[in-house]
């Protein structure tokens, strides 16, 4: 179960847009992210409001750190995504663009193989950069391999984080009651 609340000025810390999410299935753990001009933080249901209102400051003190060190331009997302391609893919993946996209409402990504250009969540700004680097290798391995088969996840295999990014991806998904899961045929863990 998930309870969710606003922090606002009724709250003795006052932040903008700032909405609380608790879940009686979470722990121990304390994330946060922004979405649609607000930022949400997830904490377990069990937490005092003395502790919500301190893991909320962290957060936002965390985002923020995050953000002041700058999201990766188009231009940098680019020049990441040859790298990863070159790194990876033994350089066969080759986009002709690779561009942040706020219309990425049911996807963390997307790729159109036959003009060869990707699109990025901007949800994906301020997640870790193994996170963003997977979506990426992700979308580059759809220009090689356009479907979800075998052959296509074999071509994932050499990224060390596959496995820990989309798990993150699946805890962000879950907690803020997205449906963002990847094709039914991704292999078995």
């Amino acid at each position: 179960m998930t309870s969710r609340r606003r922090a606002g000025a009724s709250d003795e810390v006052a932040f903008d847009q700032v909405e609380v999410r608790r879940s009686t299935r979470r722990r121990s753990t304390v994330s946060a992210y922004r979405e649609d001009g607000r930022t949400v933080v997830l904490i377990p249901a069990r937490m005092s409001r003395a502790d919500e209102r301190y893991w909320v400051e962290t957060m936002l003190a965390r985002l923020q750190a995050q953000e002041a060190r700058g999201r990766p331009s188009d231009a940098e997302l680019m020049t990441r995504a040859r790298e990863l391609s070159n790194r990876y893919l033994g350089g066969a993946a080759v986009p002709t663009s690779v561009r942040w996209a706020d219309n990425q409402v049911n996807r963390w990504g997307s790729c159109t193989p036959i003009d060869a250009t990707i699109r990025l969540s901007t949800r994906l700004q301020g997640m870790p950069r193994y996170v963003v680097d997977y979506v990426l290798l992700h979308e580059l391995a759809h220009l090689l391999v356009p479907d979800h088969s075998a052959a296509f996840w074999k071509l994932l295999e050499p990224y060390p984080r596959t496995e820990r990014a989309r798990g993150y991806l699946d805890g962000v998904s879950s907690a803020a009651g997205l449906d963002l899961s990847e094709s039914s045929d991704a292999p078995e863990a």
